[in-house]
């Protein structure tokens, strides 16, 4: 059973690392809000938004919704590749402005050739979103951490298995918030 008061999960990872389908069962088992920034960014898309300037704004949404529900007790999941150091901040300041904490999770495959495999072989569930390619992984633009944050590697883990790892978390972080409250 998860923290029954707000809490943001933001997660973090280049693509095909697994961040969807650990946000997914996460926001079953735990009752949570799932905010995927591939589905804001391509509904912007789809309203005829074009241009790089999409990125930012799907973010500027993301963070909007997450405080909003985090303001009502919710646990919300940010799913997102959050590649810079300026987009952990961003949520980091959308939990603090909530009053809740955050647990940054950098979701991992440390096996490449699972990595790729996944890339390769994904098909987009999202109406009229292009997935990226290898090639396209390889020359992202993600900024290492600084800090601290979870880190769940994917490659050879059953989806729920990672999802028990960030339960765990989930029950460390609301313990230590207990435990400063008293």
């Amino acid at each position: 059973m998860t923290p029954s008061s707000g809490m943001l999960i933001a997660l973090a990872g280049l693509p095909g690392t697994g961040k969807t389908c650990v946000a997914r069962d996460a926001a079953c088992r735990f009752g949570a809000l799932h905010l995927r920034i591939d589905s804001i960014e391509q509904a912007l898309l789809r309203t005829g938004m074009t241009g790089e300037s999409v990125g930012a704004k799907g973010y500027a949404v993301a963070y909007a919704l997450a405080e909003d529900n985090l303001r009502l007790g919710r646990i919300v999941i940010a799913d997102s590749v959050n590649p810079l150091a300026v987009t952990r901040e961003a949520w980091r300041a959308t939990a603090a402005r909530a009053g809740v904490p955050v647990v940054e999770v950098e979701v991992v495959c440390s096996d490449r050739q699972e990595h790729r495999r996944r890339i390769e072989s994904r098909v987009a569930d999202i109406a009229g979103c292009v997935l990226p390619t290898w090639q396209d992984v390889l020359d992202r633009h993600y900024e290492a951490w600084e800090g601290e944050r979870t880190v769940i590697d994917t490659a050879h883990l059953a989806v729920s298995a990672c999802v028990d790892l960030l339960d765990r978390q989930l029950h460390a972080v609301a313990a230590a918030c207990r435990r400063t409250q008293a």
